[in-house]
């Protein structure tokens, strides 16, 4: 079979709903035959932000998970390949259409939410997510090796804000990142700073950073999962972004919205502090705050799939 130029047109459009580090989108796709090869894009790159691309892949995998989604929205089995040529470091992955398969209600519900998922960096509304929902989101991450962590509100929010808080610091103090910050957003002057948390991964020159034991207890109202990889590697950078969208696409499913902080663990003595102080069995790749919104989310809106028949 070849792709036929609307099941093209679904699958772009699904990768380019991933998140990514500013949106910048350091992705591409080129589809062949029943074949998407999924290529990171090297000269997309934040020194300040991002300074040995880990985001990137990170982002790479966030796409992944969606082209995945994509293809069996479609009717069709997806076979996955990660990194199929090393000789081709920007070839992430290629995904293979291998026969007609109807899509399950939790593909239908997760190629839904896509649509819908957006970066919440404000505060959520004030009421707890159950531990329950927190522990089933944390089911999504299917990935090999991959593990996403509750963190515990009583006992882990102190340590936490306080490595947030160092990381904030150090961040609003760093010329060069405020500049790459600046050069990246899109906001009118003084708008990140009116609306951006310390915690939720932008932060300004003018960010307010509270006191530990208000900034604590803020954390503690929050649902937080460390998603964890045993290694440090880009296959594990990879796994771990299609591990967060997936968990991502199901609290959105569920009413729920949420936000991705990597900026604190690019500052090693924060990522090795959070690894001791916290107990963590293996390396924390990001943090992902899940809430209800503070005003309603509208209904889920139903896309249509095209589907076609088999060639």
């Amino acid at each position: 079979m070849n792709w036929s130029s609307a099941e093209i047109g679904v699958l772009a459009h699904a990768v380019s709903r991933a998140p990514s580090v500013h949106d910048t989108k350091p992705w591409s796709i080129e589809p062949r035959g029943d074949v998407v090869e999924l290529f990171e894009r090297f000269e997309v790159s934040l020194p300040r932000h991002d300074p040995t691309g880990r985001d990137r892949v990170i982002s790479c995998g966030a796409a992944l998970a969606n082209l995945e989604l994509a293809v069996r929205a479609l009717g069709w089995d997806a076979q996955t390949a990660l990194f199929p040529q090393p000789g081709r470091g920007d070839l992430v992955a290629q995904v293979r259409a291998a026969g007609r398969a109807a899509a399950t209600e939790l593909t239908s519900a997760r190629y839904s939410a896509i649509f819908r998922r957006h970066s919440h960096r404000e505060p959520f509304r004030l009421r707890r997510v159950p531990v329950r929902r927190l522990r089933a989101l944390t089911g999504a991450a299917s990935e090999p090796g991959v593990q996403a962590r509750l963190i515990d509100p009583r006992t882990e929010t102190a340590p936490l804000a306080d490595l947030l808080e160092y990381a904030a610091e150090v961040l609003k103090d760093d010329r060069a990142y405020q500049r790459e910050l600046t050069a990246w957003l899109s906001l009118p002057p003084g708008a990140a700073e009116r609306t951006s948390l310390p915690w939720a991964g932008l932060v300004r020159r003018g960010t307010r950073v509270p006191d530990r034991i208000t900034f604590a207890s803020r954390l503690a109202q929050e649902g937080l999962l460390v998603v964890l990889t045993p290694d440090d590697t880009r296959r594990d950078h990879l796994h771990a972004g299609a591990a967060a969208q997936r968990i991502w696409l199901d609290a959105v499913a569920g009413g729920l919205v949420a936000s991705v902080v990597t900026q604190p663990l690019h500052l090693p003595e924060v990522r090795a502090g959070l690894i001791e102080q916290l107990g963590l069995a293996g390396y924390p790749q990001l943090i992902l705050r899940v809430g209800y919104p503070a005003e309603a989310v509208p209904e889920p809106v139903k896309l249509p799939v095209v589907q076609e028949e088999a060639r």
